[in-house]
Protein backbone atom coordinates (compact mmCIF):
# COMPACT_ATOMS: atom_id res chain seq x y z
CA UNK A 1 0.00 0.00 0.00
CA UNK A 2 2.85 2.21 0.66
CA UNK A 3 4.20 1.56 -3.22
CA UNK A 4 2.68 4.04 -5.68
CA UNK A 5 3.08 3.14 -9.21
CA UNK A 6 1.35 5.48 -11.84
CA UNK A 7 1.51 3.01 -14.42
CA UNK A 8 0.16 -0.36 -12.10
CA UNK A 9 -3.74 -0.68 -12.40
CA UNK A 10 -3.04 -2.62 -9.13
CA UNK A 11 -1.27 0.25 -7.29
CA UNK A 12 -4.42 2.36 -8.28
CA UNK A 13 -7.02 0.40 -7.18
CA UNK A 14 -5.10 -0.16 -4.03
CA UNK A 15 -4.52 3.69 -2.97
CA UNK A 16 -8.53 3.92 -4.02
CA UNK A 17 -9.59 1.41 -1.39
CA UNK A 18 -7.22 3.50 0.86
CA UNK A 19 -9.27 6.57 -0.01
CA UNK A 20 -12.88 5.09 -0.54
CA UNK A 21 -13.22 3.03 2.74
CA UNK A 22 -12.46 5.55 4.95
CA UNK A 23 -14.98 8.01 3.19
CA UNK A 24 -17.31 5.14 3.16
CA UNK A 25 -16.93 4.66 6.77
CA UNK A 26 -17.40 8.91 7.41
CA UNK A 27 -20.32 9.35 5.56
CA UNK A 28 -22.33 6.33 7.09
CA UNK A 29 -21.40 8.16 10.40
CA UNK A 30 -22.86 11.00 9.11
CA UNK A 31 -26.11 9.66 8.32
CA UNK A 32 -26.49 6.73 11.28
CA UNK A 33 -29.17 8.69 12.70
CA UNK A 34 -31.47 8.33 10.10
CA UNK A 35 -31.67 4.81 10.90
CA UNK A 36 -31.05 5.18 14.56
CA UNK A 37 -32.50 8.57 15.73
CA UNK A 38 -31.69 7.66 19.12
CA UNK A 39 -27.95 7.02 18.29
CA UNK A 40 -25.40 8.56 20.65
CA UNK A 41 -22.10 8.74 20.44
CA UNK A 42 -20.94 8.85 23.92
CA UNK A 43 -18.14 11.01 23.87
CA UNK A 44 -17.56 14.46 23.30
CA UNK A 45 -14.46 14.82 20.66
CA UNK A 46 -16.66 11.92 18.57
CA UNK A 47 -19.21 14.92 18.23
CA UNK A 48 -16.74 17.51 17.28
CA UNK A 49 -15.06 15.26 14.79
CA UNK A 50 -18.83 14.96 12.88
CA UNK A 51 -19.30 18.34 13.10
CA UNK A 52 -16.12 19.22 11.06
CA UNK A 53 -17.07 16.32 8.49
CA UNK A 54 -20.54 17.99 8.39
CA UNK A 55 -19.07 21.08 8.35
CA UNK A 56 -16.99 19.73 4.83
CA UNK A 57 -19.59 17.72 3.97
CA UNK A 58 -19.64 18.87 0.31
CA UNK A 59 -16.21 18.19 -0.61
CA UNK A 60 -16.31 15.09 1.13
CA UNK A 61 -18.92 14.14 -1.27
CA UNK A 62 -17.18 14.98 -4.49
CA UNK A 63 -14.15 12.82 -3.21
CA UNK A 64 -16.16 10.34 -2.73
CA UNK A 65 -17.76 10.72 -5.99
CA UNK A 66 -14.28 10.87 -7.84
CA UNK A 67 -12.94 7.46 -5.66
CA UNK A 68 -16.24 5.85 -6.29
CA UNK A 69 -15.39 6.42 -9.89
CA UNK A 70 -11.93 5.23 -10.42
CA UNK A 71 -13.03 1.87 -8.27
CA UNK A 72 -15.69 0.99 -10.67
CA UNK A 73 -13.63 1.46 -13.60
CA UNK A 74 -10.61 -0.33 -11.84
CA UNK A 75 -11.74 -3.99 -11.81
CA UNK A 76 -11.87 -3.51 -15.95
CA UNK A 77 -8.73 -1.84 -16.28
CA UNK A 78 -6.94 -4.23 -14.20
CA UNK A 79 -7.99 -7.36 -15.90
CA UNK A 80 -7.43 -5.74 -19.27
CA UNK A 81 -3.45 -5.32 -18.34
CA UNK A 82 -3.65 -9.31 -18.31
CA UNK A 83 -2.41 -9.43 -21.93
CA UNK A 84 -1.95 -12.80 -21.82
CA UNK A 85 -5.92 -13.61 -21.53
CA UNK A 86 -7.38 -12.44 -24.77
CA UNK A 87 -11.16 -12.17 -23.30
CA UNK A 88 -9.35 -9.78 -20.74
CA UNK A 89 -7.64 -7.71 -23.55
CA UNK A 90 -10.14 -5.52 -24.42
CA UNK A 91 -10.21 -1.18 -23.72
CA UNK A 92 -14.00 -1.83 -23.27
CA UNK A 93 -13.79 -3.71 -20.31
CA UNK A 94 -13.24 -0.92 -18.33
CA UNK A 95 -16.28 1.22 -19.25
CA UNK A 96 -18.28 -2.09 -19.15
CA UNK A 97 -17.31 -2.84 -15.73
CA UNK A 98 -18.06 0.97 -14.76
CA UNK A 99 -21.48 0.77 -16.17
CA UNK A 100 -22.44 -2.31 -14.47
CA UNK A 101 -21.62 -0.63 -11.18
CA UNK A 102 -23.43 2.22 -11.62
CA UNK A 103 -26.76 0.65 -12.64
CA UNK A 104 -26.29 -2.16 -9.99
CA UNK A 105 -26.30 1.22 -7.56
CA UNK A 106 -28.82 2.87 -9.35
CA UNK A 107 -30.82 -0.25 -8.79
CA UNK A 108 -29.60 -0.95 -4.97
CA UNK A 109 -31.25 2.88 -4.25
CA UNK A 110 -34.57 1.85 -5.80
CA UNK A 111 -34.80 -1.31 -3.79
CA UNK A 112 -34.13 0.68 -0.28
CA UNK A 113 -35.72 3.99 -1.23
CA UNK A 114 -38.94 4.49 0.50
CA UNK A 115 -39.60 7.61 -1.58
CA UNK A 116 -41.84 6.58 -4.61
CA UNK A 117 -40.21 9.95 -6.35
CA UNK A 118 -36.67 8.92 -5.78
CA UNK A 119 -37.27 5.49 -6.90
CA UNK A 120 -38.70 6.65 -10.26
CA UNK A 121 -36.00 8.73 -11.00
CA UNK A 122 -33.25 6.25 -9.90
CA UNK A 123 -35.41 3.64 -12.64
CA UNK A 124 -34.82 6.24 -15.18
CA UNK A 125 -30.96 6.56 -14.68
CA UNK A 126 -30.75 2.70 -14.25
CA UNK A 127 -32.92 1.91 -17.44
CA UNK A 128 -30.29 4.32 -19.34
CA UNK A 129 -26.91 2.67 -17.97
CA UNK A 130 -28.63 -0.90 -18.86
CA UNK A 131 -28.56 0.39 -22.57
CA UNK A 132 -25.32 1.84 -22.33
CA UNK A 133 -24.48 -1.53 -20.69
CA UNK A 134 -25.71 -3.73 -23.73
CA UNK A 135 -24.48 -1.18 -26.06
CA UNK A 136 -20.88 -1.80 -24.76
CA UNK A 137 -21.50 -5.87 -24.51
CA UNK A 138 -22.17 -5.82 -28.35
CA UNK A 139 -19.43 -3.53 -29.20
CA UNK A 140 -16.82 -5.85 -27.04
CA UNK A 141 -18.29 -9.22 -28.87
CA UNK A 142 -17.92 -7.52 -32.28
CA UNK A 143 -14.23 -5.86 -31.32
CA UNK A 144 -13.61 -9.86 -30.77
CA UNK A 145 -15.06 -11.45 -33.56
CA UNK A 146 -13.07 -8.65 -35.70
CA UNK A 147 -9.92 -9.44 -34.36
CA UNK A 148 -6.94 -12.60 -34.42
CA UNK A 149 -8.43 -16.24 -33.64
CA UNK A 150 -7.67 -16.49 -30.22
CA UNK A 151 -9.83 -13.53 -29.33
CA UNK A 152 -12.62 -15.07 -31.84
CA UNK A 153 -11.78 -18.46 -29.84
CA UNK A 154 -12.39 -15.94 -26.57
CA UNK A 155 -15.55 -14.61 -27.83
CA UNK A 156 -17.23 -18.34 -28.88
CA UNK A 157 -17.33 -18.92 -25.26
CA UNK A 158 -20.24 -16.91 -25.00
CA UNK A 159 -21.59 -18.03 -28.81
CA UNK A 160 -21.97 -21.15 -28.39
CA UNK A 161 -19.38 -22.49 -25.57
CA UNK A 162 -19.34 -23.15 -22.03
CA UNK A 163 -20.26 -19.48 -20.67
CA UNK A 164 -23.13 -19.08 -23.47
CA UNK A 165 -26.26 -19.86 -21.78
CA UNK A 166 -24.74 -18.33 -18.31
CA UNK A 167 -24.43 -15.10 -19.98
CA UNK A 168 -26.90 -14.72 -22.37
CA UNK A 169 -29.93 -15.67 -19.74
CA UNK A 170 -28.69 -14.99 -16.02
CA UNK A 171 -26.41 -11.66 -17.27
CA UNK A 172 -28.52 -10.32 -20.11
CA UNK A 173 -31.80 -11.57 -20.43
CA UNK A 174 -32.41 -11.90 -16.69
CA UNK A 175 -30.17 -8.95 -15.35
CA UNK A 176 -30.47 -6.53 -18.12
CA UNK A 177 -33.30 -7.36 -20.98
CA UNK A 178 -36.28 -8.19 -18.19
CA UNK A 179 -35.27 -5.54 -15.35
CA UNK A 180 -35.22 -2.72 -18.53
CA UNK A 181 -38.47 -4.19 -19.48
CA UNK A 182 -40.36 -3.76 -16.07
CA UNK A 183 -38.38 -0.11 -15.15
CA UNK A 184 -39.44 1.03 -18.58
CA UNK A 185 -43.22 -0.53 -17.60
CA UNK A 186 -42.86 1.48 -13.70
CA UNK A 187 -41.70 4.53 -16.03
CA UNK A 188 -45.03 4.14 -17.88
CA UNK A 189 -47.20 3.97 -14.78
CA UNK A 190 -47.63 0.04 -14.47
CA UNK A 191 -47.47 -0.74 -11.01
CA UNK A 192 -45.93 -3.86 -9.97
CA UNK A 193 -43.76 -4.89 -7.21
CA UNK A 194 -40.58 -2.00 -7.48
CA UNK A 195 -38.04 -4.76 -6.08
CA UNK A 196 -38.10 -7.16 -8.95
CA UNK A 197 -36.18 -5.16 -11.09
CA UNK A 198 -33.39 -3.59 -8.84
CA UNK A 199 -32.95 -7.13 -7.44
CA UNK A 200 -32.52 -8.59 -11.33
CA UNK A 201 -30.17 -5.89 -12.08
CA UNK A 202 -28.29 -6.91 -8.92
CA UNK A 203 -27.81 -10.18 -9.38
CA UNK A 204 -27.28 -9.89 -12.82
CA UNK A 205 -24.33 -7.61 -11.69
CA UNK A 206 -22.62 -9.97 -9.40
CA UNK A 207 -22.98 -12.88 -12.24
CA UNK A 208 -21.44 -11.16 -14.76
CA UNK A 209 -18.58 -10.17 -12.71
CA UNK A 210 -17.75 -14.21 -12.13
CA UNK A 211 -18.47 -15.08 -15.39
CA UNK A 212 -16.09 -12.58 -16.99
CA UNK A 213 -13.06 -13.28 -14.35
CA UNK A 214 -13.61 -17.42 -15.09
CA UNK A 215 -14.37 -17.14 -18.17
CA UNK A 216 -10.98 -14.68 -19.20
CA UNK A 217 -9.04 -17.51 -17.03
CA UNK A 218 -10.37 -20.05 -19.34
CA UNK A 219 -9.21 -18.08 -22.66
CA UNK A 220 -5.49 -18.34 -23.58
CA UNK A 221 -3.12 -17.75 -26.35
CA UNK A 222 -1.49 -21.28 -26.40
CA UNK A 223 -4.11 -24.38 -26.53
Amino acid sequence: YTTLRLQSPMSWGAWTLMIVTPLSLIWCALNIKILFPKWDWKYKWLYQLEAFFRKHQMPLAWMMLISSLILGVYTGILLSAFNARPLWNTSILGPLFLTSGLSTGAAAIVLISKNAAERLTFARIDLMLIGIELFLIIHMFMGFLASTQVHIDAASLFLGGAYTVPFWLFVVTLGLAIPALLELLEIRKFHMPYFIAPVMVIIGGLIFRFIIVYAGQASRWLY
